[in-house]
């Protein structure tokens, strides 16, 4: 066991008893992570800064000697200098968390991973207020074996993915190690993927809130279930469900060389048996193709759609449920449930009145520029006050722990922490990620691209 050593002041300051700062920087005395790390065996509730506006070598590992304990993580926080985030580029693995469980890393730029730019191995790790991008394979990648609950909030990523399998956002659970594990995205931008999927997840309980997701080379979004040959002895098909529960985000589907924007269910490697739901979206289909927005594949038990906009902004027809016989198999037979949301006219594979209720379609769903990505609806457009309050599945199938109403919403660029724009209301919820109440729309600054 390494020692716990201990800086002279002022480098070191107590936050708590019992906790300690440390320092890293190129004029500090651990001028990297990895040199702290080898020195100094890191505890709940100590803190470590790291300069800005220096880039330090990829290949970060934090051990599992320098994780923290539950409700008492370890902090590690990038510093700016001179407005500039420290920047962690290169490496096989830019950023590592090996069974390093408790521990908060924020404040970063990280980038250049030749396999990937953060590889989360470990339980309560956050990944918050960083950009993470130009990753040749994935962008965030949790192994199979070890990852328990992981938060990714406040953050960017982009420019990342390669081919068929690296993803943007590649997560799973160790369902043996780790039971109940809880994956929590919210407030991230996520966009240009170089490959894959933006987000594909195979955790057992996946919570998306409140994301910007555009432009994927394939889905936007795969929720499927654990790759079944990677997984640890005693783990079965049937051992959990996987849900996820999909509430506030936009997600803009772009490339016309591939024709789905959300994958459920599984992709031939694994599926989740699972619950999906999906609550007051903002969905665009922008690649001037038909283009199909929930495709249900292999085997699932219950899908809910409230309250969801789909709009198509180039062309094409929107397909809005792709189910096959033969390439799905339901596990209490076909359980869709849906009611209050806007299609395009003309959209194909709509669900039954017996499975959707309330649905509203038309030409334009009075946005205020879609072009800008503006996507607040006017005084006068349909999804003013047009959504359903209680949105509910089949009570046989309901969904576990929901979140509504929504209480934010997303934003088409990089959210400061605690900046999160609040939706507010007015006691009619609007259709959609966004809301006007009364005359006023609430409103924030957008990036344009």
């Amino acid at each position: 066991m390494r020692a716990r050593r201990l800086l002279l002041l002022p480098l070191l300051y107590a936050g708590c008893a019992g906790a300690a700062t440390y320092q890293v920087g190129p004029t500090r005395p651990h001028t990297s992570l990895n040199q702290l790390f080898a020195a100094v065996d890191l505890q709940g509730g100590d803190v470590v800064e790291v300069d800005g506006n220096v880039t330090y070598a990829g290949g970060v590992v934090v051990p599992a000697a320098d994780g923290g304990s539950a409700g008492n993580p370890v902090v590690i926080r990038g510093i700016r200098v001179n407005g500039l985030r420290p920047r962690i580029n290169g490496g096989g693995n830019t950023v590592e968390f090996r069974q390093s469980d408790y521990v908060v890393f924020e404040g970063f730029e990280v980038s250049g991973g030749s396999a990937r730019c953060i590889l989360q191995g470990a339980h309560e790790v956050t990944v918050r207020d960083s950009v993470i991008h130009t990753c040749a394979a994935h962008g965030i990648l949790s192994t199979d074996q070890f990852s328990g609950s992981f938060t990714l909030e406040y953050s960017e990523i982009y420019g990342s993915g390669a081919g068929t399998s690296q993803h943007a956002l590649y997560i799973q659970s160790d369902e043996v190690a780790w039971p109940n594990a809880v994956f929590r995205m919210r407030h991230n931008y996520v966009h240009d993927g170089t490959g894959g999927n933006l987000l594909k997840c195979r955790h057992q309980r996946a919570e998306i809130h409140y994301n910007w997701f555009q432009g994927a080379v394939y889905h936007e979004l795969e929720l499927i279930g654990p790759d079944e040959e990677t997984q640890q002895a005693g783990w079965t098909r049937d051992l959990v469900r996987e849900d996820q529960d999909v509430v506030g985000n936009v997600i803009v589907h772009t490339n016309p060389a591939f024709g789905a924007v959300i994958r459920i269910g599984g992709d031939g490697s694994g599926v989740s048996k699972g619950r999906a739901r999906f609550v007051n979206n903002t969905i665009l289909l922008s690649s001037g193709v038909d283009a199909t927005v929930f495709r249900i594949f292999q085997e699932m038990q219950s899908v809910e759609m409230h309250n969801n906009v789909i709009d198509v902004t180039a062309g094409g027809t929107a397909r809005i449920i792709r189910a096959v016989d033969g390439e799905l198999v339901w596990t209490d037979g076909r359980q869709i449930r849906g009611s209050n949301n806007w299609i395009e006219a003309g959209s194909t594979f709509v669900p039954a009145a017996g499975e959707w209720s309330g649905t509203l379609s038309g030409t334009s769903p009075g946005f205020a520029n879609v072009a800008a990505y503006d996507l607040r609806p006017t005084a006068a457009s349909p999804l003013r006050d047009s959504g359903n309050n209680a949105p509910a599945g089949n009570p046989a199938f309901a969904f576990p722990g929901p979140l509504f109403p929504p209480a934010f919403q997303p934003r088409r660029g990089l959210v400061a922490p605690g900046t999160a724009q609040a939706r507010g209301g007015d006691g009619l919820i609007d259709i959609g990620a966004f809301e006007l109440v009364g005359d006023l729309i609430f409103a924030y600054g957008f990036q344009n691209p």
